[in-house]
């Protein structure tokens, strides 16, 4: 269903992959909901995915880009304007990667070198593409900029490995970036906290279908799903939540609130 929520909006869209990726859902909700946008993507996963698909579908243009090279980011701001007409309302950044967990390296032995790229990937690219947007003053006042995180940055999921660590930096630049966007162009940043979603990205994470299942038994609503957190970035990059910044937002079913579920009660309790 469109309400035009985003009618008149530009934007650019990183990570989307693949028909699975959370990025593209929101791209596709972002075209019904009457926004324009540049896609991007590192050329390499763009090699792996269907970005071009997506293009076609949303009326989109693409401009590869990676997102750890401020030469690739100035380019892509500068270009996307260019495409688009003007300044932009909304930029999502739905970029994480750790090359411990594809390696199944174990927490308690990390290899600092991929531990640096993971980090410099998931969560200093998003300072890096809102320090290039800022400099290029390239987004209009009161636009929206969004980036996805998950709860394993609060609390321990021992095989989300150092993502957890990515995820706690990448939370606490949206705050303190925020901040700087809100006193200067009433931008807002937030960040969405999403249940455990079956994505390329997080399917590397050992024992994954066992976070999504257990967070499915513990949330009052069920996990949310990568349509129901489409519908939620919308409603972020929209004008009905201006007053709504550097926030951790959890879209999780209430499993950030919940300690214990009568099911999970129910499967471990003894029997009398």
């Amino acid at each position: 269903m469109s309400n035009n929520l985003l009618a008149g909006k530009r934007g650019i869209i990183f990570g989307a992959l693949n028909r699975d990726s959370i990025a593209w859902k929101i791209a596709e909700k972002a075209h019904a909901q009457g926004a324009k946008f540049v896609l991007t993507n590192a050329p390499i996963a763009m090699r792996m995915g269907e970005i071009k698909d997506l293009a076609a579908s949303t009326g989109s243009e693409i401009i590869p880009a990676d997102a750890t090279s401020m030469d690739d980011l100035d380019n892509l701001f500068t270009k996307s304007q260019e495409i688009l007409g003007g300044k932009l309302d909304f930029v999502l950044h739905s970029i994480g990667m750790s090359v411990n967990v594809r390696k199944g390296k174990h927490y308690t032995d990390l290899n600092y070198d991929w531990l640096e790229k993971g980090w410099d990937v998931s969560a200093v690219s998003f300072h890096r593409v809102m320090q290039t947007a800022w400099k290029q003053e390239a987004m209009n006042d009161w636009g929206s900029i969004l980036a996805l995180t998950y709860i394993a940055a609060q609390r321990t999921f021992p095989d989300y490995n150092d993502m957890a660590d990515n995820k706690a930096y990448l939370e606490s630049i949206a705050r303190s970036f925020g901040y700087h966007w809100g006193v200067r162009n009433k931008v807002r940043v937030n960040t969405i906290s999403q249940s455990p979603t079956p994505t390329t990205a997080g399917s590397g994470v050992k024992g994954f279908d066992g976070f999504i299942n257990y967070a499915h038994e513990i949330s009052p609503l069920g996990n949310a799903t990568a349509d129901d957190c489409a519908d939620y970035a919308i409603s972020l990059f929209s004008d009905l939540t201006r007053k709504v910044t550097m926030q951790n937002l959890f879209h999780d079913g209430g499993f950030s609130s919940t300690g214990v579920s009568d099911s999970v009660v129910n499967k471990f309790g003894s029997e009398e």
